[in-house]
């Protein structure tokens, strides 16, 4: 099933000729091209926050953090048992 939501928006005159003929240049119209576009921005937006990028040098600097044993693993173990400021 595909079901659908309603969006509304305002937007200055000037906004939406710019999107309207960025739109008609790729043969799309104002609604496609404004949920493409803003899909897009979210995947952008939320892969910020699950993907990061290193160096080679840094990704095996990481690796190594990763590896160490934790100095403070019993209080580590401690902070996770606790229910979220939010959950209480």
């Amino acid at each position: 099933m595909n079901a659908e939501a309603k969006i509304n928006l305002r937007a200055p005159v000037r906004a939406r000729e710019l999107i309207d003929h960025a739109a008609a240049l790729v043969g799309k119209n104002r609604t496609a091209f404004m949920l493409d576009a803003s899909c897009e921005k979210a995947h952008e937006v939320l892969a910020g926050q699950t993907r990061f990028v290193l160096s080679a040098e840094r990704m095996k600097a990481f690796n190594t953090l990763l590896d160490a044993p934790l100095a403070n693993a019993d209080a580590i173990a401690h902070l996770l048992a606790k229910p979220a400021p939010w959950d209480r």
